[in-house]
This record gives structure tokens, sequence and C-alpha cells, in this order.
């Protein structure tokens, strides 16, 4: 890595939110994908241009939008986790601001977001954009007890007779956020809800749907019921189909659109988390049996939606002016048959979702703007949780000096501005493991603590400038002298986390 690139281195519960508008003539749409478990190495542009392999999975829609965006090389999910990176990334906040610092889990648990709480939904909707919000949650929410009154807080798996009213969503969930439309899977379809709700309502897969305990012999496939077990679902609920559902809702939301009013579509794919379940066909391409494993026809999968949306945005004549970013919710899945067949989802770094190391964290993250932003690759460090500012700022509005206190306004540097510099520091955390992630530059120490907290030991030091795949002979954490900046990169972190200082850039 060369010195420039160094130096780049181193450099209700919200029915109205505290959100100021100044709204701009010709403002653009906005439209977010991100997908859930998709891997640098995933995408065949990556894999073309920055590992120089020949494409094993194709990607095609995703690689000619990738050919037109700017492309970010230290590009992060904001933790190696779902839940987590999903509340950082509808916040701006990083995920020790929250109630449940490790991710919200459960369908049924209090929701992170309090009440004025700025959401990517309320940034844009306080600017007068249309906003939408189709795919998977994983951010709780609230439904009505079935057995009396108040809201369930129990578990939403395992046991069959839960007493909970599944029929309606009744707040907590992306209506609550700003959304003023949504279709919206509590789990994605990884369950253990396999349901599906358009605007608080529960949305049948079919019209002779009724709501059952969903498992491997009551499921119409028992490789629909995925390894987070059974639990309340839908009686024809069909893995196979959900992708084609949410896309073809994302499609009808932009083709309803008015044309002298912005809209900002958040669209959280559940592809490619387990189940792998793809379809033998989704919008007339074939997809199951193209690769050498199911998860792969999942990429395939994935590839086919953002082909579907870039076509309705085409088809009305949006495309020109509407701001597309990419990218995924963590690092890659380990596929034994794909990394058989020469397929890596990490992309060449180590490790994959779940890890402190950059296969966990580093993920497809790039930006599509025709006009605005010039294709190319960026080396500068950008994290999901930076799009809540950057949103703003595109929508025109002032989020609050006390919101989003982590998310970096990266508008200047989509559009080029060289003046632009975000903080050299960057926090992120890891998964299941309980590791935490502090970057200064080019430098990563990874941090091992538990789920209560009382521990902070420095488990890894890397220059990821001269160890960017972080081989374990270089890690340095134990090198004597390396021992003061150990020390003092873990002391930094510490007093950025426990006095809760901002992060974010000027």
């Amino acid at each position: 890595m060369n010195n420039a690139v160094l130096h780049l281195l181193s450099i209700s519960l919200a029915v109205h939110s505290v959100v100021h508008s100044k709204e701009q003539p010709g403002r653009p749409n906005i439209v977010f994908v991100m997908a859930d478990d998709l891997g640098l190495g995933d995408v065949g542009f990556h894999r073309r241009k920055f590992e120089r392999k020949e494409v094993i999975v194709p990607t095609p829609n995703l690689d000619r939008l990738a050919e037109g965006s700017l492309w970010f090389t230290d590009g992060h999910s904001s933790t190696a986790l779902c839940s987590p990176t999903r509340y950082c990334t509808m916040s701006g906040n990083l995920n020790y601001r929250s109630y449940a610092p490790w991710g919200v889990w459960g369908t049924f648990r209090e929701s992170p977001f309090g009440e004025g709480q700025v959401t990517l939904g309320t940034v844009t909707r306080d600017a007068g954009y249309a906003t939408a919000f189709i795919g998977k949650w994983h951010l709780g929410g609230d439904f009505k007890r079935s057995d009396g009154p108040g809201i369930y807080r129990g578990e939403d798996r395992g046991k069959a007779g839960l007493p909970v009213d599944l029929t309606r969503w009744v707040s907590g969930g992306p209506q609550s956020l700003g959304f003023q439309y949504d279709f919206t899977l509590p789990c994605g379809i990884q369950g253990p809800v396999y349901l599906a709700y358009e605007n608080g309502e529960w949305s049948p897969f079919s019209k002779d749907s009724s709501i059952i305990h969903l498992d491997r012999e009551s499921a119409l496939d028992p490789g629909f019921v995925s390894d987070k077990g059974p639990g309340p679902g839908d009686s024809g609920w069909d893995t196979r189909k959900v992708s084609g559902i949410l896309a073809g809702k994302a499609v009808s939301f932009i083709r309803g659109q008015k044309k002298d009013q912005p809209f900002f579509l958040c669209y959280w794919s559940p592809n490619v988390h387990l189940p792998h379940c793809p379809p033998d066909r989704l919008d007339g391409v074939e997809v199951a049996g193209r690769t050498p494993s199911k998860h792969l026809d999942t990429v395939i999968e994935f590839d086919v939606q953002i082909g579907m949306i870039v076509e309705a945005l085409k088809e009305t004549g949006a495309l020109g002016n509407t701001l597309i970013v990419v990218t995924s919710d963590n690092g890659g899945l380990v596929d034994k048959a794909g990394q058989q067949a020469g397929h890596q989802s990490n992309g060449g770094f180590r490790s994959n979702k779940n890890s402190p190391f950059e296969g966990g964290h580093r993920v497809p993250f790039f930006v599509h703007w025709p006009g605005k932003v010039a294709p190319g690759s960026s080396p500068i460090p950008v994290t999901t949780h930076d799009l809540l500012a950057t949103f703003a700022a595109v929508a025109g509005t002032d989020v609050p000096a006390d919101q989003a206190m982590d998310s970096t306004n990266l508008l200047p540097l989509f559009l080029g501005d060289p003046s632009f510099r975000r903080p050299s520091e960057l926090l992120l955390q890891a998964g299941s493991k309980n590791e935490l992630i502090f970057r200064d530059g080019p430098w990563k120490l990874v941090i091992q603590t538990d789920r209560n907290l009382s521990k902070f030991e420095p488990m890894a030091l890397f220059h990821l400038g001269k160890n960017p795949q972080e081989k374990e002979a270089g890690n340095l954490v134990g090198d004597p002298a390396e021992k003061e900046r150990v020390q003092s990169m873990l002391k930094r972190y510490l007093e950025i986390r426990r006095s809760k200082v901002p992060t974010k850039g000027s």
C-alpha cells in the first residue's frame, strides 16, 4: 500500500423526529440495498477487478451496476453480524449506544430505537421523500398478547401456542421509524418467525394460509425451517418465493411514485442467508442448480433482485436521478462446495461472517449516481453507519448533534471533494464471540471481551497496509516494539466508548 493510500487511511417511537428540512429542487431518489451474508468474493466485479480471478458465480446485474459506481475497497459493515449491524445502519449509532450492545435478535424484544430518535426513514420522510422499507428487519417490535392486555415479550422460537397475536405488528417496526410503506419479514427467511407483514398487517402467502407452529413436519418443505429452529409461521410459507415477492414489492413501489416527489427505498434482502432454497427461476432467469452449491445459487438469486430494481428505475425514467448504495450486513459465508470449486466468499481476506478479521466485516460497498458520482475505486474507509448522515445530506436535512453520533457524512466523498477527510479512528464490532475492533488509520486492534463487558484484552494487532490478509505471523500484539501502541490504542478505545463522545466527522 503506497503512502498516499496510507495518508487517506489516517485521515411512534419516532413519529416526528427532530430534523429540519432544507428542501432542494431536483433532489435524487435514494435506493439503499443491503444484502444478508454477501461477501466481497460473491460479487463477480470484485473477483475480476481486485482478486484477478475467474468468476465462478455469475452476477451480471451487480457487475454492470458496479462498473458505473464508486467502489470502496475499505468498506465495512458496522459489525460482523446481522442484527447489530442493522441497528447501527438504521440509527447512525454504534451498537453500544443501544440497550442491547450485541444485537436485538428476538422478534418480540423491545425496539432499540427511542422516541424521537432519527433513523434512515425519518431523515428522508421529514425532508419530503416518499419512504418504503422492504425486506428483513431483525430489530424487534411490539405484538399484543393473545391471553390478556399488554405487549408480548417472550420467546419467538421452539414452543407451539405462544400467547401472542401475530395478525398485527402494532409498533416498533418500520412504520414507527419513518417508513410510510413497508413489507417486512421480522426475521428474514431464517425464522424462527416465518411470517410477512405489509404495513403492520400479516400478509398471508396463500388464500388459505393460517398462522401455525411451523416446524419440519408442518412446513411445506422441511428445508424451509432453518437452523434457527421452528416457530410461529405461515402455513403456506415457501422460502423459494420470498425473493420474488420482495423484489416485486420494490418494483411496484418504484413504479407507483409521483414524478415530482423523490423517494427513498430501503431494500434489505434476506439473501444469501440460510436456509438456501433457491427458486428454479426468478424473473425469467434460471437460478437453482447453476453453481457448485445452493448457497451460491442464492447469490444469483440476489443478483436477479438487483436487476429487477434497476430495470424498474430505467422503465420509470428514474435511474438517472437515483443514488443507489449496495452493501452487505456482514462478511460472506463459509461454503465448502464453493471453496472446492475455487470460490471464496471472503474475497481473499481472512475468515468470514462473525469474525473480527477482515473477512467478517469488509463487505461490498459501492455507490452509483449517474453524472454525480464518478466511477472508480476509493481506499478511504467507510461503514454502513455512515449512511444515515449521508442520506440526510442528500435529502437536505440537518441531524441534531446528539443524534446519529457515529455517522460521518460521506456525500462530499461521493462527489469527489478532495478536501474530504474522515476521522482516522473507526470503531467496529465482531460477532458472537464478543470481540471489538478499533482502527486508527492502517492500524487495527482486536479486543477480546465478554458479554458482560467485564474485561477488555488485546488479542491481535495488525498493520493493514503491510498485512491486509492479517496473517498470524504479522500479529504484532505480543511484539515488545508495539507494546506502547497496543496499550495506547486500548486506552483510547475505552475512552471513546465510556465517555460516549461522538465519533462522526465534522
